[in-house]
């Protein structure tokens, strides 16, 4: 498998060396962080298909 044109074993030492510069409590806290980021963008892109006046597409509907 390779992601951007990186193998398995590349992404494993850019790992280590990411975990090595920050540390592994502050390498988490960015992880979470991220991954909570990601978590509110996709949750407000599901919400302006739930906002009254718009359709079932997230189009606002004509008055």
């Amino acid at each position: 498998m390779r992601v951007f044109g990186l193998g398995v074993p590349e992404l494993l030492i850019i790992l280590v060396i990411i975990i090595i510069l920050f540390g592994p409590g502050r390498f988490g806290k960015i992880l979470g962080e991220l991954g909570s980021g990601l978590k509110s963008f996709r949750d407000s892109l599901t919400e302006k298909k739930d906002e009254p006046g718009t359709d079932e597409n997230g189009n606002i509907e004509p008055k």
